[in-house]
């Protein structure tokens, strides 16, 4: 079913698996007695795919004993988006009504060999970017599995992923459910997302460790090698670095495999901190792009920019994410430097307010963002004629987590 057709049936799938949720998450009567022989009580939400606040995934999800084989757990979300923008530019349109979700994820938490299958339709809408829609995204990027990978789990401490995998690389996830705003941001759009290759996890006590060797920008050529190291200090602080970079110079070039970004160094440092009703989650980067006659860069150029995502839980059903961002890239036009942003040399900053309630397993939250360029190259910002300097968006996001 391609992602238009998805989107047309939406309000019957919503409608169906409505009664499903409430069905399953209804109340038991307060003299129900559980059977002496019954199952034991259903795992807490799944740990994949990762979700950062405010939303919750579903803490009962479905599950099939296949006997030898083991339990496989079947999760998934249904969701819809709607925007209105400012100086849209040429091919994006100034409102529009899409699928932002329609995937089922299958995946197995125990034993030495584990897999997790994400399929479906979706979209990426992210700050400063025309919106690509969910049927030309699926096309565009990772197709209709977009992640898929064995597991191989020989103790608690160490785990190997063979397969398509999130990047270990920002602050922010791919798929819209998973952040606490609707659009990821200005940071995210120098980083990579979906990765084919290998993938080694390592824990002990308050240290987390991950090194990647993968395809990088979904290049199909595998010359990335990323790493990230975390340490928990305790539950409510946790400093993590990232870094990730192409060790070849790669020319390849698709929709999801741009090629300057593809053969960058990146670097984040990130740091959460949760007290109370408030999380607070500031991050840098850098990144860079060498100088390369293979490339065509007649310099080298790079990125920094900073982010600060917070967000309160005014309530159990209610809270308030905000992000605020600003990125500056290096160079100029007149002295040959790539283009890494809106013309060499420019800089962005944005802030975003997104209000999300969620009641059971439906959830519907408003994205309220503003970008504003500086430093730009004429004909490669906003609008008909590229020369606009700010972009409003009002993007609004509903369904159910399943």
């Amino acid at each position: 079913m391609t992602a238009r057709r998805l989107l047309q049936a939406l309000p019957a799938l919503v409608l169906c698996c409505a009664t499903a949720a409430f069905a399953v998450d209804g109340d038991e009567p307060a003299d129900a007695v559980p059977p002496a022989d019954a199952a034991p009580p259903a795992p807490t939400a799944m740990a994949s795919p990762t979700m950062s606040y405010p939303l919750t995934a579903n803490p009962k999800p479905m599950s099939f004993d296949f006997g030898p084989l083991g339990t496989a757990y079947v999760t998934g979300v249904l969701t819809g988006l709607a925007y209105a923008q400012s100086n849209e530019v040429p091919g994006d349109r100034s409102s529009r009504a899409d699928l932002s979700n329609g995937q089922i994820i299958v995946q197995t938490t125990d034993g030495v060999v584990q897999y997790y299958i994400q399929a479906g339709g979706y979209s990426l809408p992210a700050l400063g970017t025309p919106y690509l829609t969910a049927s030309d995204t699926v096309d565009a990027l990772y197709g209709l599995v977009p992640t898929a990978y064995l597991k191989i789990v020989p103790n608690a401490a160490f785990s190997l992923q063979l397969g398509k995998f999130p990047t270990l690389i920002g602050a922010e996830y791919t798929f819209t459910f998973q952040n606490p705003n609707v659009e990821r941001g200005l940071l995210w759009n120098q980083e990579n997302a979906i990765s084919r290759g290998v993938q080694a996890n390592y824990t002990s006590g308050p240290v987390a460790a991950s090194i990647a060797w993968t395809d990088g920008f979904y290049s199909n050529r595998y010359s990335w090698l990323s790493g990230s190291l975390a340490y928990t200090f305790d539950p409510a602080n946790i400093l993590g670095f990232v870094y990730g970079g192409n060790t070849d110079r790669t020319t390849h070039v698709t929709s999801a495999t741009p090629l300057l970004q593809n053969n960058s160094q990146i670097l984040n440092i990130i740091y959460t901190h949760t007290g109370g009703a408030w999380t607070f989650a500031p991050y840098v980067q850098f990144t860079r792009v060498p100088k390369s006659s293979e490339l065509g860069t007649l310099r080298s150029a790079s990125t920094w920019g900073a982010a600060l995502l917070v967000n309160y839980a005014v309530s159990p059903q209610f809270s308030l994410a905000g992000r605020a961002e600003y990125i500056d890239s290096s160079g100029s036009a007149t002295n040959g430097a790539p283009n890494l942003l809106y013309g060499p040399g420019s800089n962005a900053w944005s802030f975003t307010l997104t209000p999300s309630w969620q009641i059971e397993r439906f959830f519907a939250r408003v994205d309220l963002s503003y970008v504003k360029v500086g430093s730009e190259t004429p004909g490669l910002v906003f609008g008909d004629s590229g020369t606009n300097t700010s972009q409003s968006r009002v993007m609004v996001e509903a369904g159910l987590l399943f």
